[in-house]
């Protein structure tokens, strides 16, 4: 058996403190790292809960993924259930190559503990080429990295049986690597599976029902998960979102399908805290038709704005479903600041009549300053302290 020596000592630490918590280890063993991982991996004896060591080569295994992975133990002993290291070159040199394409030890661990036979690759052979072909796409490396630690199965798939294919499919509907990265940065998934198999019945039929392909590449490049669909479950959700009312030639459609695709429970959720504040079904149904990701908020959000523009506002709730984006602003940032400027114009009679959620949180930050800040300024000297939350609006009477 090859000698191990720890380069970090505490994980020495973390391994005895492991297997006897009672017991904080000292410092200095007197003994060298190996020498102690040897005893300790051969002479602990396994409790409940604890891992079992069956051979020497296990040991070096459980050791190696300790030292250079920064796996914990329990980790390490499950991980080398399903890969044995002889020797320290190969992973050695699999660890540097992740190391520099810039992934950092918590993404290498990650990437070691959700496929540990990649530490038995060809680095220059195998894994390089796939790095650099995702760089020649434009992945940065802090992209790459954090995709790898997600999940780096995408590492294990042939270059040139699958990640090309699929690359070559992905580009013909999206039609720019920019975008390809894009669906990739939201799923490998797109990269490993058969792409004959969902993603051309799943586009074949949304074409077929009328969807544009700058539509269809807006689905594929930025949540391409709702294509990843068996066929059949993919052509119920889309009559579905059809018989909501969706028009197929707006990109409303396939935001539609995204919302209904994979986030059925977080849609189910927001009906009821909707229901909750008022909005009948036909409110809610028209709200998510204007803007589908509605069905998509937390109820936190939802609930703390609902708060404020209806029992502190004074709003109807059924205002807002007609204007649901509203809903995604920020309560402290914009909607707070400024409404409270509009209802301290509105004490001191310089407006009349009650706006629109939309003419008041709509326009963009410069374009609401002049015409509701600026322009009542010198008639309502405290009107800047109230935009910025410093003095309560009720403070100008």
């Amino acid at each position: 058996m090859e000698a191990l020596h720890f380069r970090n000592p505490r994980m020495v630490n973390r391994t005895l403190s492991c297997a006897f918590p009672s017991r904080k280890p000292k410092q200095n063993f007197g003994v060298s790292n190996a020498r102690f991982l040897f005893f300790f991996l051969n002479r602990w004896p396994p409790g409940p809960g604890s891992f079992k060591i069956e051979a020497n080569n296990s040991n070096f295994t459980i050791a190696y993924l300790i030292d250079s992975c920064g796996l914990a133990p329990e980790a390490a002993a499950s991980v080398s259930q399903k890969i044995q290291i002889h020797s320290r070159e190969r992973p050695d040199s699999v660890l540097t190559l992740l190391r520099e394409h810039g992934l950092s030890e918590p993404q290498i661990s990650n990437v070691v503990r959700k496929r540990p036979s990649l530490l038995l690759a060809n680095p220059n052979d195998i894994l390089l080429p796939k790095l650099e072909f995702f760089y020649s796409i434009g992945i940065s490396r802090s992209d790459l990295a954090r995709i790898l630690a997600t999940d780096p199965t995408v590492l294990k798939r042939s270059l040139e049986k699958q990640i090309i294919p699929s690359y070559n499919f992905l580009k013909s509907v999206l039609l720019s690597d920019g975008k390809v990265a894009s669906a990739l940065k939201r799923t490998s998934w797109i990269f490993l599976q058969d792409h004959t198999k969902k993603l051309v019945p799943n586009i074949s039929f949304l074409r077929a029902t009328g969807v544009p392909e700058s539509c269809i590449a807006l689905l594929l490049a930025h949540f391409p998960e709702a294509l990843i669909q068996k066929n059949d479950q993919f052509v119920e959700i889309v009559k579905e979102v059809r018989e909501m009312g969706f028009d197929p030639t707006k990109s409303t459609f396939v935001l539609a399908i995204h919302v209904m695709a994979g986030n059925r429970s977080i849609y189910n959720r927001c009906y009821e805290v909707y229901q909750r504040w008022g909005w009948s079904e036909e409110e809610i149904q028209m709200s998510f038709r204007k803007h589908p990701n509605c069905m998509l908020l937390s109820e936190d959000k939802i609930t703390k704005a609902m708060d404020f523009l209806v029992n502190k506002m004074g709003r109807p709730s059924g205002t807002i479903a007609r204007c649901p984006v509203v809903l995604f602003f920020s309560l402290e940032k914009r909607i707070k600041p400024r409404c409270s400027v509009v209802q301290a114009l509105r004490l001191k009679g310089l407006i009349k009549k009650t706006l629109s959620l939309s003419t008041v949180l709509l326009p963009d930050k410069k374009r609401f300053e002049e015409k509701f800040v600026t322009k009542y300024e010198h008639q309502v000297p405290e009107l800047w302290s109230v935009y910025e939350m410093k003095v309560d609006f009720r403070s100008v009477i």
